[in-house]
């Protein structure tokens, strides 16, 4: 079986297991557009991380099943340290000297590097918010402004660096609004409505996040829905796998409403439902960051990727700018917290948004 012009198709070992299971030997494997695995003994990345499923069944014990990217690690396990603050492990991305990274020593050894430059002002976008404590009291010797971008910074004594980033809550409130006028315009009833909240339970930007979705829904809707949690990884592949039981359970359910913490996350969901045989018109998922949503929209299929809320590190960045640019030249005080832009985009606003599909 051959597929052309697709986009992220879940879990490969997904597909190889329900061959197997019917007594078929399988491989899956998709290509990619993205460039970022460097060969063995290389420093310059010359392959994508395309991956590899390979399922077979066995006569007396379970079938070999062998799921695989050609790369050390899968890209989504970066995204998901980078996105609970964690340091990496080494030997999983490299710097442009072929040199293994871990984020959270680079950033102090540049940070170092940085001050002894004798540079005005420091932005910093920093991998491990444990670092906090010291690159403040760092920057603080060296009297040097400090801004945190992304993810915030304390000191030792829980004091906050000035922050320019996004707001978790205002986030959520924005997926929950677009979620609610999306339902509202489909017409459906409660009753055969149920709403997927999916994310990282223990993760406070993800708590944030679907807490802010479900109370700004609520104020919208007044017979909402039965909500049901949905934990992950925040990858698409847990995703996926997470709300097969899910929908096993709710068989009768016409309509789903799906958001969650990131598009992995929603994207796994509408990939499972409609795996599941639910039909695009009947879910209306609301995504966050639209970086993966629209590879749907740009395939121009029928989907239940309704919109996203897309966080441009553009909008992050020029933030940053502007703010530590006017305490350096014009003095001006650093703001405690600068909330960059966001946009809900959908299959007809994406484009001019300045989406990049990855």
């Amino acid at each position: 079986v051959t597929v052309r012009n697709s986009h992220h198709f879940g879990a490969a070992g997904y597909y190889a297991s329900l061959a197997s299971r019917r007594g078929l030997i399988v491989m899956v494997t998709s290509g990619t557009r993205t460039i970022n695995t460097v060969p063995t003994r290389s420093r310059i990345p010359l392959l994508g991380t395309n991956p590899i499923a390979f399922s077979a069944p066995a006569k007396r014990n379970r079938p070999f099943h062998l799921d695989m990217a050609t790369a050390t690690v899968a890209q989504n396990k970066v995204k998901v340290y980078d996105l609970n603050n964690k340091p990496l492990p080494p030997g999983w991305v490299l710097d442009g000297q072929g040199q293994p990274i871990t984020d959270a020593n680079k950033a102090i050894s540049e940070l170092d590097a940085a001050i002894a430059r004798g540079v005005a002002g420091i932005v910093m976008v920093a991998p491990d918010q444990a670092i906090g404590p010291q690159v403040i009291d760092k920057a603080k010797a060296a009297g040097i402004p400090l801004l945190a971008s992304d993810d915030g910074l304390k000191a030792a004594d829980g004091t906050a660096a000035p922050f320019v980033g996004f707001n978790g809550t205002s986030m959520g409130n924005s997926i929950g609004d677009k979620a609610a006028a999306l339902y509202t315009a489909a017409g459906w009833k409660a009753s055969d409505t149920r709403i997927i909240a999916v994310g990282k339970a223990d993760l406070s930007v993800c708590v944030q996040r679907l807490d802010g979705a479900a109370s700004a829904f609520g104020k919208k809707v007044t017979d909402a829905p039965t909500s049901i949690p949905v934990g992950t990884d925040n990858s698409v592949t847990d995703a996926l796998n997470k709300a097969g039981g899910v929908i096993t359970a709710n068989q009768g359910v016409k309509h789903w409403v799906v958001w969650g913490c990131n598009d992995e996350s929603e994207t796994g969901v509408v990939t499972a439902l409609q795996n599941a045989g639910v039909a695009p018109a009947d879910i209306l998922g609301v995504g966050l960051g639209a970086y993966l949503t629209c590879k749907d929209w740009a395939a121009g299929q029928d989907t239940g990727n309704k919109a996203s809320l897309f966080i441009s590190g553009n909008d992050v960045g020029s933030a940053a700018v502007k703010v530590m640019v006017d305490k350096i030249r014009n003095g001006v005080a650093l703001p405690a917290e600068t909330i960059a832009d966001t946009h809900m985009v959908d299959a007809t606003s994406w484009k001019a948004a300045g989406v990049v599909c990855t």
